[in-house]
């Protein structure tokens, strides 16, 4: 669903904050934050962080179809700067689909959890008009180093963790814009953990940080904008965009969400004279932190 239709939607059916909701929906952020203690029946405080994610296929190679759905179903936890534990296994898909893929697809995204530390411990299934795979993840976080969209200073330097230009490529190898082997060398890139960058993010202490997918770029950055009462500036020059994404973007390839989250945006997003107006259309990976 769109940024703006979803926020519109939410604007209106937002439950009351709960003091045991230590980030919710409210901010629009990568996953939620719930704080269970004595009230709960603990001896001691915990925090869970929890998301879910599942979208349709994103590449035709069904094991790394699987692993990028569950890099980026993680990538969420990585985002608060959790740890991933347990994940419930969300898909559908048509009747008729070819039995080995489905394997295939199931076996990329366990092999992705087990990667991750975490244990399958059940999942869902059902019969859908279209391929459909995900998790629904919980992870533990220190209170302490929750790293939500909406705690960003002024002065804070903002750092990409991977390549800009995903949604491009896979659009592309839709298309036959590009071969299979340099889609699947970028779903490679979607499809590693955020681990290391949670972990590095936790010892400098960061203010704040999100996983970019759906919104790319700007739709998530005008959230942690929103959420923390300022304003980011990127300088284009310096943007890490995958090699050949930019290239294609200028002869019109781009993902299907790039327009969607562009009217999004509206008078909150505005770029600089002379910047490359294929910039505006570039979207970072599935699963960044």
């Amino acid at each position: 669903m769109p940024m703006g239709q979803l926020t519109q939607v939410l604007r209106d059916v937002n439950p009351e904050k709960d003091p045991r909701l230590l980030v919710g929906p409210q901010t629009v952020d990568d996953a939620g934050v719930v704080l269970l203690g004595p009230a709960d029946g603990l001896e001691c405080e915990v925090a869970l962080v929890q998301t879910v994610d599942y979208f349709p296929p994103v590449l035709d190679d069904p094991y790394l179809y699987g692993a990028v759905a569950a890099a980026n179903s993680l990538s969420d936890v990585y985002a608060m700067g959790g740890r991933p534990v347990s994940a419930l296994n969300l898909a559908g898909f048509p009747a008729d689909f070819d039995e080995e893929w489905v394997r295939e697809i199931f076996r990329g995204g366990f092999d992705k959890v087990k990667e991750a530390g975490a244990v399958i411990a059940g999942g869902h299934t059902v019969i859908s008009a279209e391929p459909l795979f995900g998790f629904a993840v919980t992870g533990l976080v220190n209170r302490d180093k929750v790293a939500a969209n909406a705690g960003a200073k002024p002065g804070d330097r903002l750092v990409l963790t991977k390549p800009l230009g995903m949604g491009t490529m896979t659009t592309a190898g839709k298309f036959q814009k590009v071969s299979l082997d340099e889609v699947r060398a970028a779903a490679q890139i979607m499809a590693t953990l955020n681990d290391r960058a949670a972990a590095a993010m936790n010892m400098v202490n960061a203010h704040a940080c999100t996983d970019i997918t759906g919104f790319g770029l700007m739709g998530h950055a005008r959230n942690i904008a929103a959420g923390s009462g300022v304003t980011l500036q990127f300088e284009a020059a310096l943007l890490p965009i995958y090699p050949g994404a930019l290239e294609l973007a200028r002869s019109g390839v781009v993902s299907g969400g790039s327009g969607r989250n562009r009217a999004s945006l509206g008078n909150t997003a505005r770029v600089a004279d002379g910047v490359d107006e294929a910039l505006s259309s570039t979207r970072r990976p599935r699963g960044a932190c």
